[in-house]
C-alpha cells in the first residue's frame, strides 16, 4: 500500500474519531440538567476558632506571652442560592454554630505581678449566623463546579449557652460580658460534583467580642480587688463542611 493511501486512511480515521467524540460531547451536555434559578441546600461540618487579641490588661498593664489554642466545633446550615447570571450567584444561609477556643498566658517573669501563675481564658458559644454571599463559578462544566464567594455576615450569640472561664488570675469570680450580636466578613471556596459539594471558608471578625469584664471584689484580696480587667479580642473561624444542593 502506498504511503499516500495510508496517510489518507489515517486522516480519515482521525476525522471520524474526532466527529464521534464531538457528537458524544454534544450529546452529554444536551443531557446535562438545566440549572434552576433557585437552589436549596443543607450542609454540616466542623470549625476551628481563633481569637485575635488586641489587648488583655490588668490595671492597664498588658499580659505578655499570649498563645491562641485552637479547638474544634461543629456547624449545620440551610441555604438558598439565587443564580442571577451565568457563573454568578447570590447565596444566603441560616447556620447554627458551636464554637470553642481558648487563650493561654505563660507563667513568665513579665506576668508575675499580674497573674497567679499560668492563666487561661476558655470560651464556648452557640450562635446563629446569617451571611449574604456573592459567588462566581470559575469552573462550570457539568457535573463539576468550582466557585469562590465573599460577603458580610451577622450573628446572634445565645446568651444562655455562652460561657467564658478565667483561671490563673488573682481576681476571683471573673465574668466576661459579651455582645450578643456580631459581624464578620466571609470568604471561601466550594467544589461541587453533581449535587454534592465541599465548602471551605474563613470568617474574619470585625469587632470586639467583649463588652466588659467584672469580678467579685469581696472575694478578691487587696490590692487586686481594685484593679481593672480589660480584654479586646475578635473571633476568626476556619470551617469545613459537606453538603447537598438541590
Amino acid at each position: 500500500m502506498k504511503k499516500g493511501t495510508v496517510m489518507l486512511l489515517a486522516l480519515g480515521w482521525m476525522a471520524e474519531t474526532a466527529f464521534t467524540l464531538h457528537a458524544q460531547n454534544v450529546s452529554f451536555y444536551r443531557n446535562a440538567p438545566k440549572e434552576p434559578k433557585v437552589n436549596l441546600g443543607v450542609k454540616a461540618g466542623f470549625n476551628s476558632t481563633m481569637f485575635f487579641i488586641g489587648r488583655l490588661t490588668v490595671d492597664g498593664h498588658p499580659i505578655e506571652h499570649l498563645q491562641n489554642n485552637y479547638k474544634v466545633g461543629v456547624l449545620g446550615a440551610f441555604f438558598v442560592r439565587f443564580n442571577i447570571r451565568k457563573h454568578h450567584f447570590l447565596q444566603s444561609e441560616l447556620s447554627y454554630n458551636l464554637s470553642n477556643g481558648s487563650i493561654a498566658a505563660a507563667d513568665k517573669e513579665e506576668n508575675t505581678d499580674l497573674l497567679d501563675g499560668s492563666a487561661s481564658v476558655k470560651s464556648k458559644s452557640h450562635s446563629i449566623a446569617i451571611p449574604l454571599l456573592y459567588g462566581y463559578k470559575f469552573v462550570d462544566a457539568y457535573p463539576y463546579q468550582m466557585s469562590f464567594f465573599v460577603g458580610p455576615q451577622v450573628a446572634y450569640y445565645w446568651k444562655k449557652h455562652m460561657h467564658n472561664e478565667y483561671s490563673g488570675f488573682f481576681q476571683q469570680g471573673i465574668n466576661e460580658r459579651r455582645h450578643l450580636f456580631g459581624a464578620a466578613a466571609v470568604l471561601g471556596l466550594a467544589v461541587n460534583i453533581t449535587n454534592l459539594f465541599i465548602d471551605f471558608r474563613y470568617e474574619i471578625g470585625l469587632h470586639n467580642l467583649a463588652k466588659s469584664v467584672v469580678y467579685d471584689t469581696v472575694a478578691t484580696p487587696s490590692p487586686y480587688n481594685e484593679q481593672e480587667l480589660y480584654i479586646k479580642r475578635r473571633k476568626n473561624v476556619l470551617s469545613f463542611s459537606l453538603g447537598v444542593i438541590f
